[in-house]
């Protein structure tokens, strides 16, 4: 079989290949912020969340305890772990795929899979995505690293806005109705007062807790906001 020939392989690989890229400005920003190249490299290889890395080195790099670092980074990785029901149930994976699979359950290889009608396309969708990013993530991740480490002060080129742009890129799908929109301006606002009173890591657990308290007692759909942020098909391409 030839699956090039797949277009579920044709996205994943496509998909990997603009993620993975992605994966220079985290290692970068990692080295410049006082991780050296094997720290850089575990949390690529064991975290293995882009969002949830970036947040990890921000808060440490800010001053903020290794415990505050790792709760950030949890809160934004819980998404994954929804996922992970989710791919269970559509890929079903048995014996040591299971844990290949937990692995490198992530937005791209869950939107990949989510975007097929075709059991067996899914299957191909999600570990196309999903290992490519992997590969590719961690290979530019150490590019990344041995520039950073090259190009001084993070400041000098705009490396310490990068954390800030993922974050901006990773929730600007996210906010596909009014309510999702109010809840990221409030919890913004928190944030942006709460960062000068408290200390490095705390503002966003405090503004998670806001978001919280705001969702538990809001009216919205209970899954709005866990859609994959990539849709690879169109509704009218979904069954090619």
């Amino acid at each position: 079989m030839n699956y090039l020939q797949s277009p579920a392989v044709r996205v994943g690989l496509s998909i990997a290949v603009a993620t993975g890229l992605y994966g220079v400005s985290f290692g970068a920003l990692s080295a410049t912020s006082g991780f050296d190249l094997w720290q850089t490299m575990a949390l690529s290889l064991l975290l293995f969340s882009g969002g949830s890395q970036f947040a990890f080195i921000g808060v440490v790099a800010g001053g903020g305890t290794g415990a505050a670092a790792m709760t950030a980074a949890s809160l934004l990785g819980i998404r994954n772990a929804v996922y992970g029901m989710q791919m269970n149930a559509l890929i079903r994976p048995t014996g040591w795929r299971r844990f290949v699979a937990a692995q490198v359950t992530i937005d791209e290889s869950a939107a990949t899979a989510s975007g097929q009608t075709d059991p067996g396309e899914r299957r191909l969708g999600f570990w196309s995505a999903g290992i490519g990013v992997f590969v590719l993530w961690n290979v530019f991740t150490v590019v990344g690293a041995l520039l950073g480490t090259a190009l001084g002060d993070p400041a000098q080129w705009g490396l310490d806005g990068a954390a800030v742009a993922a974050f901006l890129g990773l929730l600007w799908p996210r906010l596909r109705a009014r309510e999702p929109a109010a809840i990221a301006v409030v919890c913004a606002l928190v944030t942006v007062v709460a960062v000068p009173l408290v200390a490095p890591g705390l503002p966003i657990l405090i503004a998670a807790a806001v978001a919280g308290a705001i969702g538990w007692f809001g009216h919205g759909r209970p899954e709005e906001g866990l859609e994959p942020d990539v849709e690879p098909y169109s509704a009218g391409e979904a069954g090619r």
